[in-house]
């Protein structure tokens, strides 16, 4: 995150983006239309003029990512109209390309099966990409298929219109039935891979519910109020829950976590339900998914435990 400096005021978003990282202009655009560069939290087109104060977030590390090619992958459609399509992501799939994931992600696979139907809104790595889980959490996306669905979904979103409810497995018990975390996120000062819980972050919410308890563990409920890089993972840290095979975070130093490892291939996190109003009928569509065949596996263990 970097603010800018008194003399950059006014100067194109784009111009910018080439100085401070020695890239050419057009490279710059290509960053800014693939939803690499954000003012404030927000994507802005490449003619933004810069403002006193704005705060210029910059995804160095995906410097390199402009295209993606279809690919035919097996995905997971719980639902599919000519707006949208709802996909339950596995475990270990990444959203979109990357530096060490260039291909067999989700937008890959998207493409293949959606046949050019895709949004164009976030470029030309993220089409239809409204909002993303992590590669070792499983779920629920929407995805638009035009731009017209993009920006009603990224404005429900923005407003906190979509109700996201996530599942996972914590270390320890929380101290009550159910709670909120209030803590900002921003870019770890240790660590620039990682997120945590930072003074001057942006804003972050998160609410908490008990499933059922267990011996050392609980099945605990999520929903976002917010949607920060890595959310639940840094606040269920921050309060001393860290989510079981989360080694990113704090989990994996469990005897019961490497005595399952061959169940845990990172976060045991799962987007359980999407909610939300259709982009043009504006119906309210309810999606809940099963808890994937590791998860209910590991509460098995865990209730054999008790």
């Amino acid at each position: 995150m970097m603010k800018i400096r008194e003399s950059d005021v006014k100067k194109r978003l784009d111009v910018y983006v080439s100085e401070v990282n020695g890239i050419t202009r057009s490279h710059a655009q290509s960053m800014i239309d693939s939803g690499l560069v954000r003012v404030n939290g927000e994507s802005e087109s490449k003619n933004y003029k810069l403002r006193p104060n704005d705060e210029i977030e910059i995804d160095e590390e995906e410097i390199e990512i402009l295209s993606a090619e279809p690919e035919n992958i097996p995905i997971d459609i719980v639902y599919e109209d000519e707006h949208i399509v709802v996909v339950n992501k596995p475990s270990g799939m990444v959203v979109h390309p990357a530096p060490g994931n260039p291909s067999g992600t989700l937008v890959n696979a998207l493409m293949y099966h959606c046949k050019g139907t895709l949004s164009g809104i976030n470029g030309v790595i993220r089409p239809g990409i409204v909002h993303r889980i992590d590669k070792d959490t499983s779920g629920l996306l929407v995805v638009a298929k035009n731009d017209d669905a993009h920006l009603f979904l990224s404005s429900l979103l923005k407003d906190h219109g979509i109700k996201r409810v996530y599942h996972a497995i914590v270390t320890g018990r929380f101290k009550g039935e159910s709670g909120t975390v209030d803590a900002p996120i921003g870019r770890c000062p240790a660590d620039r891979k990682k997120m945590a819980v930072i003074q001057g972050g942006r804003d972050a919410i998160t609410h908490y519910f008990t499933v059922c308890e267990y011996k050392s563990f609980t099945h605990a409920k999520m929903e976002l109020e917010t949607g920060r890089t890595h959310q639940i993972r840094v606040h269920m840290s921050h309060i001393g829950h860290p989510i079981i095979g989360d080694t990113v975070y704090g989990g994996g130093k469990t005897p019961f976590e490497k005595a399952n490892a061959p169940l845990l291939s990172g976060q045991c996190l799962h987007a359980k339900e999407l909610i939300f109003p259709h982009p043009v009928t504006k119906e309210i569509m309810h999606f809940e998914t099963e808890l994937p065949a590791e998860f209910k596996k590991l509460l098995e263990k865990l209730e054999n435990m008790n």
